[in-house]
């Protein structure tokens, strides 16, 4: 059996905003290292933050647990986390979960660094 991989590209905006480009799988083989990267984000006072979910193959519960504890962290702190998801079985999964109604969703990082069409309820 393969080992399960992520790779986690961080980049800062011109705004300060936290970018956090995710490739490979979020499960639970991976889900530490990226749960640490986004608490080492909050512990440096970074609360405004996008995920992009877009070249993930696979995410399973515990990288969902990792993005909502994310997100609340975000909240607790005046911040926000946005994620980027392109069509297919991600989406799919964010919809059966009812995860649309907490996580503001986009189509690409443009759209999301600049707030604007949001994926409501799809």
């Amino acid at each position: 059996m393969a080992q399960d991989l992520i790779t986690i590209d961080v980049q800062t905006a011109d705004d300060g905003t936290q970018i956090f480009v995710l490739h490979g799988s979020l499960d639970i083989a991976t889900t530490p290292a990226v749960r640490a990267a986004l608490l080492d984000a909050a512990d440096r006072g970074q609360h405004e933050i996008v995920i992009d979910v877009t070249d993930l193959e696979f995410l399973d519960s515990t990288g969902l647990g990792a993005l909502i504890g994310a997100h609340k962290r975000a909240k607790d702190n005046g911040g926000s986390v946005q994620l980027v998801v392109a069509e297919g079985q991600i989406l799919r999964l964010l919809r059966i979960t009812g995860l649309l109604a907490v996580f503001p969703v986009y189509p690409n990082l443009e759209a999301a660094l600049a707030r604007e069409g949001p994926l409501a309820g799809l």
